[in-house]
């Protein structure tokens, strides 16, 4: 049994993938939802190998962030809402057809590589960027729902605040 065999190359891109969400400091569900490992695989994969990490990386508990709200509550986190969609845009995360693909097909070994370049290019923009990784996340799925968040002239904005603005 060889660990580079085929039939194996799903489980190993799903464990790297893992590993590569606990770096970024995902929680659990968030990291089920996207390698679909079981909850205590990844607890496994946090004790073996990140509990010995050079720095200490949290394990965040409770829901993952929700709320649209957190993207414009200033100037500084609109700008950098709208360079990272960018980046997500760019590198494929969002699909770029909303109705093309289903939202459920958004989670998933190859986008949440892709998610993760996109992450990191953008610490890499922004090294003192104030958006983590767990909501990144949120905000790749709510641009591929278009259901709260969608691509305006003016970077990002929130489709209930656009129809009221409309309306005027």
């Amino acid at each position: 049994m060889r660990i580079c065999d085929d039939r194996y190359r799903r489980e190993r891109l799903a464990l790297e993938l893992a590993l590569r969400f606990l770096r970024h400091e995902a929680r659990t569900r968030t990291i089920r939802t996207w390698t679909g490992l079981s909850d205590d695989r990844i607890r496994k994969l946090y004790r073996s190998y990140m509990s010995h990490a050079r720095r200490y990386l949290p394990r965040h508990r409770g829901k993952s962030p929700h709320q649209v709200a957190y993207f414009t509550r200033s100037l500084r986190l609109q700008q950098e809402t709208a360079v990272l969609a960018s980046v997500l845009s760019l590198l494929g995360v969002v699909p770029a057809a909303l109705a093309a693909e289903a939202p459920g097909a958004l989670p998933g070994l190859t986008r949440g590589e892709l998610l993760c370049q996109a992450f990191e290019a953008y610490r890499l923009l922004l090294p003192a960027a104030q958006i983590s990784f767990e909501h990144t996340v949120f905000l790749a799925t709510a641009l591929a729902r278009g259901d709260q968040l969608l691509p305006g002239a003016e970077g990002y904005f929130n489709r209930r605040q656009s129809a009221a603005h409309h309306d005027r």
